[in-house]
């Protein structure tokens, strides 16, 4: 097993510190405490996000034929056990970024995740309902939306109205801060209730809530129609609509007597807020959207579900550039990084291309502010904080990532309409990104880690060749210099790939994971290959070669359709024979929603059609078992009849890649690969139609409406199209 050097301070990653710094006002010292102590370590985002982590020194290297020693759950401070995250897999999430609403059927207990937030900071953690004294008992909790949730529970109130109930409480939860109560009277006479709201709340922000130093419950004071909590950082009310009769400071209590006539109905509405925050207005809720309304149909009835809570899922993960507000970007998910992450926002954007391009020109807007200057050794790298890669190598560089994702997304958005202007605009950033990526290289075909002693990984050099190959393609288109030096690098990149990173072995092979800085090959086979068959989009239609030569292609989409791979829900983070594979591990075993759409793209692609029509239809069958709203990742277990997915009890959902790999998953079914530049589509559709009979409508192409329809028989159709728009298959 590889053994990397310690990460340096000269490192051009943020360390794990550093972002939670960023999410906290006060710096994240509660967090900070805890940091390298929490299980299942994950990317985090920045903002108003957080997430958990492990100490990032690599494991030490195993004798030959033993497993590596599996970790204590303890920490090596006083021996203190490990904190538990908060469970997000039994949580009804809603979200309208910056707002978010979290509960479990129905009362929010004041325990773990439960509450209503803005910016990070919880506003309510308790809102319990008493109706005549007596809770009433749940019967239903349901997502209504991606921004809110509706509850319903039901109360006998008389012994002599038999086993019926009588009243028929409804809850609707939003995620900017509200809640309606709606008593409705079921029974054939007048009632007379009581209805009691206990509210609490810590002011906590989510880092603290995550490393479990949340803090208890604040003295309420009586305020306007409600009652307010403040502490020395913050405060929040909450206000009463009709208000109260009673409002009791020091039980936080909200008490209405109510008048309900047969059959009749009373409404009590809450509204929490952030003093000083004014009236949330989350950016998925502008008049203007940036996606497209898309639909779906067909003879699979999951994809016109699949698809419309994937594009809702993307506008309420929607976050503007504070600086710049018609920028707007997508937070890489709810409820642990509900802030940028420069990798995931690029790739979800890039995703997003069917549904228009204002998107990716929002997002590549921000994140050239973010830049680091010419001046910098470290010009043109877009930073990023490090993401962990699991047991076999140390954390991954997603600035590097970024840097590598940004001229890619700037090229490929050409191709879909977005306008020569603004991509001229853009252009000095990718320059910049380039050079930065030729700088970093040096004479070498590799890119490796920027820390002392780093590996050159798969799917770096994946990010690095396509960077190059789409690159060179945009600069050749405004004129620009450099692209003969790009494209002859990747020629040399490509024959010392295709040399050094293919592992020989009784099966035909595998791609290595990584190579150490001696050149020995990490040879786990991970979901991070994936990568190898996005080559990127360049002009009529064509996709850049790939770093695999054809034979290699061939073994590596026989091992990702292999039931060591493919889970029968979809690609697993690691393969089920190699060492360490753990089904829960994010990196080491889960399916990851974002890789397997890549692999399913990605395979049809490069004509591996059963490959890739098996692990989307496991997609699919595991979205129907998460009511259509996919987590970024869940359980890696070998899928049998009548098994379901188990969910990972940390995973974000919704998920920025996750919401997009839907859209992308279900276009790679058509094969879209449009030219705006030469007025020109083509469409390489599937010809197996793993679903049979498929219409989309309301994407974007060259900035108009387009349709296609593949049929059963594999052909496709085009609906719809900008006038003038050449089409070819």
């Amino acid at each position: 097993m590889y053994q990397p050097a310690p990460p340096s301070a000269a490192d051009d990653e943020r360390s794990p510190r550093d972002r939670y710094r960023r999410f906290l006002p006060d710096g994240g010292a509660a967090v900070r405490q805890v940091i390298g102590t929490l299980p299942s370590p994950r990317d985090l985002g920045s903002n108003s996000s957080t997430g958990h982590g492990r100490p990032l020194v690599p494991a030490p290297a195993a004798a030959p034929g033993r497993r590596p020693a599996v970790p204590s759950a303890r920490t090596s401070q006083g021996n203190r056990p490990a904190p538990e995250l908060p469970p997000t897999h039994t949580a009804l999430i809603c979200v309208a970024l910056p707002g978010l609403a979290i509960s479990g059927e129905g009362q929010m207990s004041g325990r773990g995740l439960d509450g209503f937030y803005h910016g990070g900071r919880r506003l309510l953690s308790r809102c319990q309902v008493r109706v005549a004294g007596r809770e009433p008992l749940p019967v239903q909790a349901r997502m209504t939306g991606a921004d809110s949730a509706r509850f319903v529970g039901t109360l006998r109130t008389s012994p002599l109205s038999g086993p019926d109930p009588d009243v028929v409480v409804e809850r609707t939860r939003r995620a900017e801060g509200t809640e309606r109560i709606t008593l409705r009277n079921a029974a054939v006479r007048p009632l007379r209730l009581s209805l009691e709201v206990s509210l609490g709340t810590d002011l906590a922000e989510l880092g603290a809530i995550a490393s479990g130093r949340a803090g208890p419950e604040l003295p309420a004071t009586v305020h306007d129609s409600g009652l307010r909590w403040a502490t020395a950082g913050a405060a929040a009310s909450v206000t009463a609509d009709p208000p109260p009769s009673d409002a009791l400071a020091s039980a936080g209590l909200l008490r209405w007597e109510l008048e309900l006539p047969p059959n009749g109905t009373a409404a009590v509405e809450l509204r929490a807020r952030l003093d000083g925050a004014g009236p949330l207005r989350p950016a998925g809720h502008a008049t203007t959207s940036p996606f497209a309304p898309a639909l779906a149909t067909g003879d699979d009835a999951r994809v016109a579900p699949l698809l419309h809570t994937a594009v809702a899922d993307l506008q309420a993960l929607l976050l503007r550039d504070p600086a710049h507000p018609p920028d707007t970007h997508l937070a890489a998910g709810a409820p642990w990084r509900c802030g940028m992450a420069p990798a995931e926002a690029l790739a979800a954007a890039r995703m997003t291309l069917p549904l228009g391009t204002r998107l990716a020109a929002g997002t590549l807007r921000a994140l050239a502010r973010t830049q680091i200057p010419d001046r910098s050794p470290r010009a043109g790298l877009i930073p990023g904080p490090r993401r962990d890669a699991g047991p076999f190598l140390p954390p991954s560089c997603t600035g590097t990532e970024a840097t590598l994702l940004f001229p890619v997304l700037l090229a490929e958005a050409r191709r879909w309409g977005l306008p020569e202007q603004e991509t001229r605009e853009l252009l000095p950033v990718a320059e910049r990104c380039l050079t930065w990526l030729r700088t970093t290289a040096g004479d070498g075909p590799y890119l490796h880690d920027p820390q002392p002693g780093g590996p050159a990984r798969c799917e770096t050099q994946a990010h690095a060749y396509r960077a190059a190959m789409l690159g060179a393609d945009l600069l050749d288109a405004f004129g620009r210099p450099g692209a003969t030096e790009l494209r002859q690098w990747a020629g040399f990149l490509q024959a010392a790939f295709r040399a050094d990173f293919w592992v020989e072995d009784h099966g035909g092979g595998r791609p290595a994971a990584a190579l150490a800085p001696d050149g020995r090959p990490v040879p786990h086979l991970g979901s991070t290959v994936v990568h190898l068959l996005d080559t990127g989009l360049l002009g009529s239609g064509r996709f850049a070669p790939g770093l695999l030569d054809p034979v290699q292609t061939e073994h590596l989409a026989r091992l990702l359709g292999a039931p060591a791979m493919d889970a029968g829900w979809g690609l697993r983070g690691l393969g089920a024979k190699e060492v360490g594979h753990n089904p829960f591990g994010h990196r080491t075993g889960a399916v990851r929603v974002h890789d397997t759409a890549l692999a399913v793209a990605g395979l049809a692609a490069a004509g591996y059609e059963k490959e890739a029509g098996g692990l989307l239809k496991g997609l699919l069958e595991a979205a129907d078992h998460f009511d259509h709203r996919l987590p970024e990742m869940f359980a890696g277990e070998q899928r049998s009849s009548g098994s379901a997915p188990l969910p990972h009890p940390a995973a974000c959902r919704p998920a920025a890649t996750a919401a997009a790999s839907v859209i992308m998953v279900l276009t790679s079914l058509a094969g879209i690969r449009p030219d705006t530049p030469a007025r020109a589509v083509t469409l390489r559709p599937v010809r197996s139609a793993p679903l049979g009979e498929l219409v989309l409508t309301g994407l974007r192409v060259a900035g108009a409406p387009f349709a296609v329809r593949i049929s059963r028989l594999g052909l496709a159709m085009v609906e719809e199209a900008a006038d003038g728009l050449q089409l070819g298959v």
